[in-house]
């Protein structure tokens, strides 16, 4: 696992595709570096990135709060099939369907809902979009669904359209951004098929 940067109060590293972001990261992590270490955010198993966990209670807090007031900024990139428009600004109501585990887009507002925006730009167009994407909150599957409720599933999401060979969805945290004591701190790493 990648490290790319640590101190007293949190580790930003870089979760494989396959572990889980709580009990399969800690043991990640432990075997790095010594010290607790506490989820303050998540990633789906089959998705990697960039992410930070807090190294003690009070740093966990702290960035507990960042996320409630909407101050940490999250980016991905993602592929997807079809070729998109140069720039996106999308918000929509998700539902999700317990029994499925899977989330649909709503056109009418029910109880419990809320609203998921994110935006969007197109990096490089083919048969496929790659898009650098900054979500504005962290709804499960969010990303996954909105892409493909629009006709352009993740290359490598098959649960939400893709029929493609990819064994997992073409999708990864590249970059967070925070305050921490007054000062921003911003991580960032790519994935090869990004570059």
């Amino acid at each position: 696992m990648e490290i790319i940067d640590y101190n007293s109060d949190y580790v930003i590293c870089v979760k494989p595709i396959g572990l889980d972001s709580e009990s399969g990261m800690i043991l990640a992590l432990k075997e790095c570096l010594t010290g607790e270490f506490y989820p303050v955010h998540r990633l789906d198993q089959n998705v990697g990135g960039v992410m930070v966990y807090a190294r003690n209670k009070k740093a966990a807090a702290l960035l507990s709060q960042v996320i409630q007031e909407g101050k940490m900024v999250k980016e991905y990139v993602a592929c997807v099939h079809g070729c998109v428009e140069p720039y996106g600004d999308w918000e929509d109501l998700l539902y999700k369907a317990m029994k499925a585990n899977k989330r649909f887009i709503v056109k009418q507002i029910r109880t419990g809902l809320k609203k998921a925006p994110l935006a969007y730009r197109l990096i490089h167009s083919s048969d496929t979009s790659l898009v650098r994407i900054t979500l504005h909150t962290g709804r499960s599957h969010q990303i996954r669904v909105q892409f493909a409720s629009r006709g352009f599933p993740l290359v490598g999401d098959h649960k939400y359209g893709a029929r493609d060979k990819e064994t997992a969805p073409m999708l990864y945290s590249c970059a967070i951004t925070f305050p921490f004591y007054g000062k921003e701190q911003h991580y960032e790493s790519l994935p090869k098929w990004a570059l």
